[in-house]
């Protein structure tokens, strides 16, 4: 890749997940122009960082995704105009992954009963059965690529028996056992926690269906940190209606912000997150990193990390 690069745009939208001038301030020293923009100061850079996409952009040299998903880029049109695309994978696993734990430690230590009680000032115990520990418990990662290894490598220092859904069914570091995907609910079924950690493709669309939920088991607590539209929304409802599982923690949604109207906001077992499990005061620290290495990399003229287009 040859472009010359003079100024680098920070995007607005990454205001969502943390002040654009952080990111910005951090990158300052660079031999570049780093500016925080808005959509009216696209047209005067070379590149952008940003969460959101705009048609503006196919007329930079590079984007840079503060996300590791990139569903929301058109490949087709980024190709067709020679625009770079790089994403943030590789930064989330750790973060991710501890939020995973804090769902799987809250079902377990009945955590969210405590803090609903709370609101209510009521004084209530679990059941004396209600309660439980996590070694011994099974917990199904279906994805075993950086968020999937993040979520492995937290959950099996907890005590859990980890298995894994990829495409090949090779063994991966962090699992003790990898199913081929079409081994899905086969692997969902024999685990007491299952965690979508799948980007969404034209593949993963509807993955978990009314066939997969009816294939895990009714103690079973199912886990979406991946995107929304990877969840049949309506069929995990119905599942859960059915109290043909356990309970649910859900970071993303089909529809985000998650409707008012979704009853999904009133089951007792159900955790709801907006789409926020990535978050930590590090994430700018983290994605200028890579920002900051790739611009590096222009000048050498080695191929950018975490090239995707």
């Amino acid at each position: 890749m040859t472009f010359e690069l003079e100024r680098l745009g920070i995007h607005e939208s990454v205001d969502d997940v943390f002040p654009p001038t952080e990111l910005a301030d951090s990158l300052g020293d660079l031999s570049i122009e780093v500016a925080v923009i808005g959509d009216d100061g696209i047209a005067a850079c070379d590149a952008v960082v940003t969460l959101e996409h705009r048609a503006a952009f196919l007329e930079l040299d590079w984007i840079h995704s503060i996300q590791a998903g990139v569903d929301r880029f058109p490949f087709d049109a980024l190709e067709a105009n020679d625009v770079v695309l790089t994403n943030s994978t590789g930064i989330h696993g750790r973060t991710v992954g501890e939020t995973v734990a804090g769902y799987l430690l809250m079902f377990a230590r009945r955590l969210h009963d405590h803090v609903a009680n709370q609101q209510e000032r009521r004084w209530d115990r679990p059941d004396w059965d209600e309660a439980f520990t996590l070694p011994g418990s099974t917990a199904c990662v279906v994805g075993t690529g950086t968020l999937g290894r993040g979520v492995a490598e937290t959950l099996g220092a907890l005590g859990l028996r980890v298995t894994g859904i990829r495409r090949s069914g090779d063994p991966v570091p962090g699992f003790d056992e990898i199913y081929a995907t079409d081994r899905l609910l086969e692997a969902i079924g024999d685990a007491e926690f299952v965690i979508v950690t799948v980007p969404l493709t034209d593949e993963t669309r509807h993955l978990f269906d009314a066939d997969a939920f009816d294939a895990m088991r009714d103690d079973a607590y199912f886990v979406n940190v991946a995107r929304g539209p990877v969840v049949d929304e309506a069929a995990l409802i119905d599942a859960l209606e059915a109290d043909a599982l356990a309970g649910a923690a859900l970071d993303v949604f089909e529809e985000e912000p998650l409707p008012e109207d979704s009853p999904l906001w009133e089951m007792d077992e159900v955790i709801v997150s907006p789409h926020c499990a990535a978050y930590t005061r590090d994430y700018f620290r983290d994605v200028g990193e890579i920002v900051r290495e790739n611009v590096a990399r222009l000048e050498t003229g080695e191929e950018f990390r975490n090239h995707v287009v």
